[in-house]
């Protein structure tokens, strides 16, 4: 297995991550330049909707490699992470196989052949953690939400993790011929194991500051109104210092801004639009009660 670093250094991250829409801060960039240069996974942890998982994407799209991605669930199990045999179609070559041999008479080592026929790689189904090892080209692995997954699935990605590679059992142990950049993010919902964590490197993400914040609504929302982007990351900020059920994201700051851009609204903030697309930022209706009832407007909005 052979490893090139796709980052020339910290500059080179960040210059090549803008460069396909992703504000990367210097802790992002770092640890991202780091995990590259180390061929190791980067675990990255922090709030949803603060770009974690964009963060892959973004990496991907500046190393032209492909995004292979493992969504996890609960009961998410080896056969969707890893491979699964594509039964349907052994049993249909097992059915050929037997109609032959009841014409011409079969013999236990037809049978023997046709056992090994079956478990070559023409039947195997490849899921993404198996897609992004046999792949010969640049890759970013995304495990995404792992935990939401079981405990479980953990032990299974120890190997691939550590070494690179899938042992099947049938057919043997695949080894990739590429480091893939392999990202796992995770909302922080349950602890993930130690054993996990010292196979990867760490990156935390939380909100962004104002300034970069502002940044990243420009640079989405490139029409909108300076000082209403301006007016609308206080605001966001002001929401996600209050006890709501669930924070603002950055995500639904850029949906807030293409809302008030396709409203029309310039300059000043106007409150009663503020009121009345709460609704778009805020997804649960306590959250809106308090935030029409709590937030002092004249004093963010200034």
């Amino acid at each position: 297995m052979t490893h090139t670093p796709r980052f020339a250094s910290v500059d080179d991250v960040r210059e090549r991550l803008a460069a396909h829409g992703y504000l990367a801060s210097d802790a992002i960039a770092t640890t991202v330049y780091l995990a590259d240069q180390l061929g190791k996974p980067l675990l990255v942890e922090g709030p949803a909707g603060v770009g974690k998982t964009a963060l892959s994407a973004a990496v991907a799209g500046a190393t032209d490699g492909e995004l292979v991605r493992l969504q996890c669930y609960e009961g998410v199990d080896e056969a969707r992470a890893l491979y699964e045999w594509n039964h349907a179609k052994q049993l249909l070559r097992i059915t050929a196989a037997g109609a032959h041999h009841d014409a011409k008479g079969a013999d236990e080592a037809d049978w023997t052949s046709v056992k090994e026929d079956i478990f070559t790689d023409e039947f195997l189904l490849a899921r993404p953690l198996l897609t992004a090892i046999r792949n010969e080209h640049p890759t970013v692995l995304l495990i995404d939400e792992l935990d939401k997954a079981d405990v479980e699935i953990e032990g299974l990605l120890l190997e691939v993790l550590s070494d690179f590679q899938v042992t099947v059992p049938e057919l043997g142990t695949i080894k990739a011929a590429q480091t893939p950049f392999v990202v796992l993010t995770s909302n922080a919902t349950r602890e993930l194991s130690e054993a996990l964590r010292r196979r990867c490197l760490y990156l935390h993400i939380d909100y962004p500051e104002a300034s970069l914040e502002r940044q990243i609504v420009a640079l989405t929302v490139p029409d909108l109104d300076t000082t209403l982007a301006e007016s609308l990351v206080r605001l966001v900020g002001a929401l996600r210092q209050m006890r709501l059920r669930k924070s603002p994201s950055v995500a639904e700051t850029i949906d807030w801004a293409r809302t008030l851009l396709s409203l029309g609204a310039s300059g000043d903030l106007d409150p009663e639009l503020i009121r009345s697309t709460l609704g778009v930022v805020l997804k649960h209706q306590e959250d809106i009660e308090l935030a029409a009832a709590k937030l002092d407007l004249d004093s963010v909005l200034t």
